[in-house]
């Protein structure tokens, strides 16, 4: 057992990599490439947005926090990662351990509710067109945005705050990264408070993220059956398949892991796939089908290339 104390400098080892020798340098470069291709689309698409103010619109501005919010997961997991691939190292101390659970999980629960947002809005300018501009205004946006993050940082900083008055009973970390799941392992005391606490947030963004998707959809899928225009059908049918298949891809990636944990019947290595999955996929996926797919951004991120290679 590992004093209370000493917790501070505890140091703990994570699974190994298994990389064969040949492959270290090859995988850390693809590593590397992953990010850098992950930084220049979102940082990309995030720049777009803030620079120019025809795009500060209610879906753009939900855009740009997706964005922010799919750069601070990837950073959050890539320079650990990589840093591990190179140097062959699989220690990380408890505090960086923990502050990367806590980024892990505000990252997740985070995407649930932007992604939540984006479907009201997607709803309210399908179904009511005439009064988009009246329901979502300035004020409205911003209380949504302010809210959203507000509650779930508070909602994951009391996950993490209910780990703190517990002793480490073991150092190895039987994952590829640390979140709460796999730090409760550790532990030990009696965790059923925090897995009582785990299950209910899991119950609150999966249930209310699935019932408002659901009911937006079904809504938005109504009226793209009344309505007799060709072209907001088609738009609403492509507003809703890329939405739903980064909802889909999400919820299934932030479910199975967590549930995992609890079963002895899942294999270990399948979790490790699926808990690191997401902080790679939709990071490199969302810049690509919501901002480069998305006219009047790709617009304005070609002309500003063309500007740029005029000045030459």
């Amino acid at each position: 057992m590992y004093p209370n104390g000493s917790d501070l400098s505890l140091v703990l080892t994570l699974h190994s990599l298994e990389l064969p020798e040949m492959s270290i340098y090859p995988a850390f470069i693809v590593g590397l490439v992953a990010y850098l291709i992950i930084l220049l689309c979102n940082v990309t698409v995030i720049f777009t947005i803030c620079m120019n103010r025809n795009l500060h619109k209610p879906m753009y501005i939900l855009l740009l926090n997706m964005l922010i919010n799919d750069t601070t997961g990837a950073t959050t997991f890539f320079p650990q990662l990589l840093y591990r691939i190179w140097s062959q190292d699989r220690s990380i101390s408890y505090p960086a351990c923990f502050l990367q659970g806590l980024f892990v999980h505000l990252y997740g629960g985070a995407s649930h509710v932007i992604l939540t947002a984006m479907a009201y809005d997607r709803y309210i300018a399908i179904c009511s067109p005439l009064r988009y501009g009246a329901i979502m205004t300035t004020n409205k946006l911003v209380r949504i945005i302010t809210g959203m993050w507000i509650v779930n940082f508070i909602i994951i900083f009391v996950l993490f705050c209910l780990l703190m008055p517990y002793k480490i009973c073991q150092t190895y970390m039987a994952e590829l990264i640390c979140y709460n799941p796999s730090l409760m392992k550790l532990m030990c005391e009696d965790t059923r408070v925090n897995n009582s606490y785990g299950l209910f947030i899991l119950v609150l963004y999966h249930c209310i993220s699935l019932f408002v998707v659901a009911f937006t959809y079904i809504r938005i899928l109504i009226t793209c059956v009344t309505n007799k225009q060709s072209d907001a059908k088609i738009k609403a049918v492509q507003t809703c398949g890329t939405h739903l298949v980064v909802f889909l891809f999400l919820e299934f990636n932030t479910f199975f892991p967590l549930i995992a944990h609890r079963s002895e019947n899942v294999p270990a290595h399948l979790r490790r796939v699926f808990s690191v999955s997401i902080l790679v996929f939709p990071p490199i996926v969302n810049p690509l089908i919501y901002g480069f797919k998305t006219k009047d951004i790709r617009q304005k991120i070609l002309t500003c290339f063309k500007r740029k290679i005029g000045n030459f």
